[in-house]
């Protein structure tokens, strides 16, 4: 197996939502630990995060109707979180929807890498995340899902996509079940 690590929309302006901002601390830590433990153990890392235009052209309908100016290019709301442990060797992705696979060219990235596993971490977990897993699903991916790595801001819709999500398009695993995972393999 080839892991490859994904953080999505790990961004300042996301963390503005009190359920989230609660959370950071402890996300950022869990996360922390899982990208240190995978690029350990020779994963790729790749870095999601959502980006508009200032004019709102490029960003989804809603975003567009309601003027709403979130994780702008350029604005310090659309950076990735400083105190994740983000390296210059790690890539990148900026998407415009949901799906870190719509539009973008994470799926060709992944096949340079040759990856059949993605370790999924990031917010929120009904949007973005549950998409994205989707799409890897989709895809053929061997889906693990980073418990402790995954949040939203919306708890009712979190606990129901987890109902959805683990077991059917992925794995639900703690931060310690991946390490022994990676641990008896080679990624």
């Amino acid at each position: 197996m080839t892991a490859v690590t994904l953080v999505i929309d790990m961004q300042v302006d996301f963390f503005a939502h009190k359920r989230l901002a609660q959370r950071r601390a402890s996300l950022v830590s869990h996360t922390n630990a899982l990208v240190r433990a995978t690029r350990g153990a020779g994963a790729a890392i790749v870095w999601i995060k959502q980006e508009f235009s200032p004019d709102l052209s490029d960003a989804t309908l809603e975003v567009r109707k309601r003027k709403i100016a979130v994780v702008i290019a350029g604005t310090p709301g659309a950076s990735i979180l400083p105190e994740l442990d983000m390296r210059i060797t790690d890539h990148v992705i900026v998407k415009k929807r949901y799906s870190a696979f719509f539009g973008t060219n994470l799926d060709d990235l992944l096949g340079r890498l040759g990856c059949t596993q993605i370790i999924v971490a990031g917010i929120n977990t009904h949007a973005c995340v549950r998409t994205t897993v989707i799409d890897a699903y989709q895809r053929d991916y061997d889906v693990i899902l980073a418990r402790d790595c995954i949040e939203s801001h919306d708890k009712e819709h979190d606990e129901t996509t987890w109902r959805y999500m683990d077991g059917k398009l992925g794995r639900g695993m703690s931060n310690a079940q991946i390490y022994d995972l990676l641990q008896a393999s080679t990624i």
